[in-house]
């Protein structure tokens, strides 16, 4: 089962690590600041992960807790 607080967490630390604020994240996707305060209560729609992680130069199974490794094995 995926936890959506847990994908906030995720997209949180791995956007900090990138030295990108969440905010600009989100401006760069095309989603509402009000995004991640949504993922406390909701599962982000899958089109709006897949931009986010495509961003974050990440796979959508990262973000979502099913692996550890961030990368993307193209």
């Amino acid at each position: 089962m995926y936890v959506s607080s847990d994908i906030a967490i995720r997209i949180k630390s791995l956007a900090k690590a990138k030295g990108v604020s969440v905010k600009k994240l989100l401006e760069d996707v095309g989603l509402g600041y009000n995004t991640m305060s949504n993922l406390k209560t909701s599962m982000p729609k899958a089109d709006n992960l897949a931009r986010i992680a495509d961003y974050l130069d990440c796979s959508m199974d990262y973000l979502l807790g099913r692996t550890d490794v961030p990368e993307v094995h193209r």
